[in-house]
């Protein structure tokens, strides 16, 4: 099943310079980039974005750290790209994130986790739709290898 789903890169990973690093591992598990833009994170989408957290103690604290630097904010798109996504991303918690899975090698905390990905199709779709409008999100077509190859390269 095709799936979308959305990613954050946080401002830990553009300070440390991982933004290609991390794109480059999910485009390399053939996931398909169909929207990307580099924001900064205003107050009200940070609070509609994290409505569970919103009036706990630390959350002017998660709040502060989203802000700290810009951010990239991706749409994926692939077979069971929610659950794929999620796996190559690792658990939250840095401590406990395996080494290969993108926390398990770059997080230094349960904040510093360098991504935040979508957990669930439902939550994904709003998601997507906080971040992007419907015509930001594009769409890859077949690609016509008739345009892209020397005529000696057309089989």
């Amino acid at each position: 099943m095709i799936e979308k789903t959305l990613i954050i890169i946080k401002p830990d990973a553009i300070n440390r310079g991982l933004l290609g690093e991390i794109v480059q591992r999910f485009e390399r598990k053939g996931l398909k980039i169909v929207a990307m833009k580099m924001m900064h994170l205003h107050d009200k989408l940070l609070e509609e974005h994290y409505p569970h957290i919103k009036d706990k103690p630390f959350f002017p604290g998660v709040k502060k750290f989203m802000q700290a630097s810009p951010t990239v904010v991706l749409v994926l798109e692939g077979f069971e790209a929610v659950e794929v996504v999620r796996l190559m991303c690792g658990p939250t918690k840095a401590s406990i994130a395996p080494a290969g899975t993108i926390r398990g090698d770059y997080a230094l905390s349960v904040q510093s986790n360098v991504v935040h990905a979508s957990d669930s199709k439902e939550t994904a779709k709003k998601e997507i739709k906080r971040f992007f409008k419907e015509d930001e999100i594009l769409n890859y077509e077949k690609i016509d290898y008739e345009l892209i190859l020397a005529p000696d390269e057309r089989r």
